[in-house]
């Protein structure tokens, strides 16, 4: 496993919520009542880029695992992304009720955790995630086996400004 740098680790906490969140919220519920988490059960994988405060880019890989339990309302994951400076492995609980999605996350690794909360409307929705020092704006679009994820940093001192990344459902 990479170490992030000294200086990257706050900013490192902010991206692993940021990814748990996008990706435990990406399913959202649609007028032909689709149930809400049902569409991510199973394995995803893409890339995307981190944007660096100093302008520079850096390319990410993911992984992720989703379980969607009981009543398709809940959902439990595991994510595991890598960058040319640091690997994280994750996991999350979410809820979906009436339009809310609420939940928690942990990185053990780095012994981060937080909440997630925010709303979901059709294929689209905008969620924060928040932890004791940091807090990330994500906007996730899912399209059937496709989704996209945007991220963008609270913290303006962050040495990560935000990632863009696109994932497919693995066959």
């Amino acid at each position: 496993m990479l170490v992030p740098l000294q200086g990257a680790f706050g900013a490192m906490r902010g991206f692993v919520l940021a990814m748990t969140l996008a990706l435990s919220v990406a399913g959202t519920c649609h007028a032909q009542r689709i149930a809400p988490f049902d569409r991510l059960a199973g394995q995803w994988s893409g890339s995307g880029t981190i944007d660096l405060s100093n302008g520079a880019h850096e390319s990410i890989r993911c992984r992720a695992a989703y379980d969607v339990l009981g009543d398709q309302s809940k959902l439990q994951l595991n994510i595991r992304c890598a960058s040319e400076s640091f690997n994280f492995d994750l996991r999350a609980s979410a809820y979906y009720s009436g339009g809310a999605v609420t939940g928690r996350w942990s990185e053990s690794s780095r012994n981060a955790a937080g909440t997630i909360s925010g709303r979901a409307d059709g294929d689209r929705f905008q969620v924060v995630a928040k932890a004791a020092s940091f807090a990330a704006t994500l906007t996730v679009i899912t399209h059937g086996g496709r989704q996209t994820v945007v991220i963008r940093s609270h913290d303006g001192q962050s040495s990560i400004k935000g990632a863009s990344i696109n994932l497919r459902r693995s066959s």
